[in-house]
């Protein structure tokens, strides 16, 4: 098994990543229409909790396919010869991605308590130290100044870490939307209250537009990787 393994890592890790972008593409969408009825004000606000649920229950496969995203590029990039870190990069990449694949499944699990709030809060920061690093770096490289390598056939690379990063953006604000749905709905428990049923339905439309953006870079970013066009 370790020597079949050996001999189709690349073919494995293409996979898996192919696998990884399934359910990032396909968990936003799943998201997408279920906040149909969570934004719904004719619905049961049970109804409606029960599709938020839903929501969550999408969303958090759709973070795992993020989150694996990373390090299987970063690994594929080494075998291909177009990024520098392989040994003990490799190495830490995976076990950066372990960790965080803890807290976010963790803040899954305990959500709507506060250690699932501290856990959400830490997944958040990742991702504001992780987007600036992403897009430094695919730019940088696009233009032969980075770490990764620039030559003919090559910027691909760069160029998908940098719509990778740059989706990211687009990734935190939706993420905003969805923390500003959980704290509504206990609002919503005490009463019919339009002023909140008003802030639902401008954050829905802020994440629908975001949401259309969002998928257009996806097909971008899996673009760059299948044809490898520059």
């Amino acid at each position: 098994m370790i020597e079949f393994i050996g001999n189709n890592e690349l073919a494995i890790l293409r996979w898996l990543h192919i696998l990884a972008m399934v359910y990032w593409l396909g968990g936003e969408w799943g998201v997408f229409q279920t906040s149909y009825k969570v934004v719904n004000p004719k619905l049961s606000l049970e109804e409606r909790g029960r599709h938020m649920e839903t929501a969550y229950r999408i969303d958090i496969l759709a973070r795992t396919g993020i989150i694996s995203l990373l390090p299987l590029g970063l690994h594929m990039g080494y075998l291909w010869g177009v990024q520098p870190y392989g040994g003990g990069w490799l190495l830490l990449f995976w076990a950066l991605w372990a960790a965080l694949m803890a807290i976010t499944w963790g803040a899954f699990a305990w959500r709507n308590t506060p250690r699932g709030d501290l856990l959400s809060n830490i997944e958040d920061w990742s991702r504001y130290i992780l987007i600036p690093t992403l897009i430094i770096t695919g730019l940088t490289s696009l233009f032969g100044a980075g770490p990764f390598e620039a030559g003919a056939g090559q910027r691909w690379f760069a160029a998908k870490v940098l719509t990778f990063g740059s989706l990211l953006i687009i990734g935190v604000i939706l993420r905003l939307i969805m923390h500003e749905w959980r704290k509504m709905f206990p609002i919503l428990a005490e009463g019919d209250n339009p002023e909140v049923e008003q802030k639902l339905k401008n954050s829905i439309s802020l994440g629908r537009g975001v949401a259309y953006l969002y998928w257009f870079g996806i097909s971008l970013t899996a673009f760059f990787g299948a044809l490898k066009p520059f």
